[in-house]
């Protein structure tokens, strides 16, 4: 677990991070909006801990442009009590509200209760070398990550899903497309090859079920 600590006061930033090493999770820190959208676009967090009071950038125009290209959860540390500040911080997707002055304990299990929210959205499925993550839409082939289409990546998730499980062609449309899809055999053809060849050692694991259509089956 990784963690961003903003706030503009030194001694509350020293006092997250003191209880952050007890529980072993990683951090880093910023003291304005700026800083911490700097970092979100260079590194991966888990969590960000927002003031919203700070000079050059306050917190909430930082959540808004961070919510744009990042999915960490956002928990707000403010001395701001109002329930305006409170709804307002909600609107913009924020997944908790602690106020000042706070329990450090207490802020801990919050990080630790919505990163663990967190970890059930994203959904990662493996077989073997091959990984996705629907959150991301992404595939890893070995730890190596491998560019697939939205399609491909459809396809490829269906099949990781439902091991063993064959498919007639119309069961891929209808999974894939919807039924308002006019496609021939001959299409999903192509596009079961297209996946074949972006999944390198393991492309026989994508078997031909004659008569019927396909299905995946990794052996070791």
């Amino acid at each position: 677990m990784k963690v961003l600590i903003v706030d503009d006061e030194l001694l509350i930033r020293n006092v997250i991070k003191e209880y952050l090493k007890i529980e072993n999770i990683f951090y880093d820190e910023a003291e304005n909006g700026y800083q911490a959208i700097d970092l979100v676009k260079t590194n991966n967090y888990d969590c960000i801990i927002m003031d919203i009071m700070m000079p050059k950038l306050d917190g909430y125009s930082a959540i808004k442009e961070i919510k744009k290209f990042s999915n960490a959860k956002v928990i707000v540390l403010s001395a701001r009590t109002e329930e305006y500040d409170k709804l307002s911080g909600f609107d913009l997707g924020i997944d908790d509200y602690v106020t000042k002055p706070f329990s450090p304990k207490e802020l801990i299990a919050r990080i630790k209760a919505v990163c663990k929210r967190n970890e059930k959205a994203i959904k990662i499925t493996s077989i073997g070398g091959i990984k996705i993550n629907e959150l991301s839409r992404t595939v890893l082939i070995d730890n190596e990550e491998v560019e697939f289409t939205q399609t491909q990546f459809d396809l490829i998730a269906l099949f990781l899903k439902n091991p063993k499980v064959a498919f007639t062609r119309e069961m891929i449309i209808d999974n894939i497309w919807g039924y308002s899809y006019e496609a021939d055999n001959r299409t999903i053809d192509a596009h079961i090859k297209l996946v074949r060849n972006k999944l390198g050692k393991y492309k026989n694991c994508i078997k031909t079920v004659r008569g019927v259509g396909y299905k995946f089956e990794y052996n070791e």
